[in-house]
Parts: structure tokens; C-alpha cells; sequence
């Protein structure tokens, strides 16, 4: 690792922690508030309705909650899927979900709700809208996940629309990228959905 990169993962790791703390201290009714509002103002917009397929997530407690969007997106006749993680590649696929609240949905590999085997693959340059959790956004579509890199596989092999879902709390001013880092084309906030200039 050189020096440049060492000081890059650095300023990674104190901007996770210091997003980390304040999400800790959101208090879960305004948490349930600010996801019902973030749900209903992607569904207004044409990059949602236009979709016939949209890749979702199952969101961890720290995340703005979208799945009411899958139930939406399946009840709207979208291909909807989760992605599931492969033990053997460890990677990320996709599977289509037709029952979210059946025996479909299974506890993966980390812990999160994804689509059990039986549920079909499908390849992920197939998805019109992909929604994109991160721990923090900047207003130019650069996002900072987790750090352990899995979902930045998953969006290089991604060829639709890539939308980071957020808090406004998250979105901050510059997130240190990497040529690698693939950037988002829209960034939705319980407030506001932005189109990310090219």
C-alpha cells in the first residue's frame, strides 16, 4: 500500500466513523419517517417508473428502509431482485423476488435478508435501476461504503442506473475517491433526488 493510499483509506475510515456516530443517534420514529418519505419521492420519479427491472437491497438498521419499494416495484410488474451473496466467488449475484414475504427471503451470509437459492439469477448488467446503500455520499456520486469492497464488485459489473440511497445526514461535501470508485448517477435523500451532472 503506498502513501497516497494508506492516507486515502485513513480519511476512509475516520468519515465512517464519524457517520456511523451521528446515524447512532437518530432516533428510529424520525429513522421510519424519513424512509417512508425517501420511498414515496423515488416512486414519483420517471427514473423509477420508467424501470422494468430494478436491483433493491435489504437494508441494515443503520439504512434508510426501502424495502417497501420491492413490494411496490413487484405490485407495478417490475422484475425486482436483492442481491445475494455467493460463499464460493464472494461476490455479490442477483435474484429475482416474486414473494418477499414468503419462504423466498432467507438470512444470507452477513446476516441480511436476500433471496434464497431457489429464486432465479438474474445477471447484473441486466437491471434498468440499481439502489445503492452507503454509509456516506458527495454530491458528485461518490460513495463510501463499508470497506470491504464487495458491493464495489458489484457495481463494476452494473449497467443501469445507479441510484445511492441516504439519510441527509449523509450526504457530505467530498468523499476521497479512487479511480476505481464507481460513481452514482442519481443520489435520493428523504428530501431530494439529484441527478448527478456527468
Amino acid at each position: 500500500m503506498t502513501m497516497d493510499n494508506h492516507g486515502l483509506q485513513k480519511q476512509k475510515s475516520e468519515l465512517r466513523a464519524k457517520i456511523r456516530a451521528a446515524l447512532e443517534k437518530f432516533p428510529p420514529e424520525r429513522r421510519a419517517a424519513d424512509s417512508t418519505k425517501a420511498c414515496a419521492l423515488l416512486r414519483q420519479k420517471p427514473v423509477w417508473q420508467s424501470a422494468q427491472s430494478v436491483l433493491l437491497f435489504a437494508s441494515q438498521a443503520d439504512e434508510l428502509h426501502v424495502w417497501p419499494l420491492l413490494d411496490a416495484g413487484i405490485a407495478a410488474g417490475k422484475i425486482a431482485a436483492l442481491p445475494a451473496f455467493d460463499i464460493g466467488s464472494q461476490n455479490y449475484t442477483a435474484r429475482r423476488v416474486r414473494r418477499p414475504h414468503g419462504n423466498e427471503i432467507v438470512s444470507g451470509h452477513f446476516g441480511i435478508r436476500e433471496p434464497s437459492k431457489s429464486c432465479v439469477e438474474i445477471p447484473l448488467d441486466h437491471f434498468d435501476l440499481i439502489l445503492v446503500p452507503g454509509i456516506a455520499f458527495d454530491l458528485r456520486g461518490h460513495r463510501l461504503g463499508r470497506g470491504k469492497g464487495f458491493y464495489d464488485r458489484l457495481l463494476a459489473e452494473v449497467r443501469g442506473v445507479k441510484c445511492g440511497i441516504a439519510f441527509d445526514g449523509q450526504i457530505v461535501e467530498k468523499i476521497p475517491a479512487e479511480a476505481h470508485d464507481v460513481r452514482m448517477d442519481f443520489i435520493l435523500t428523504p428530501t431530494r433526488c439529484l441527478e448527478i451532472a456527468g
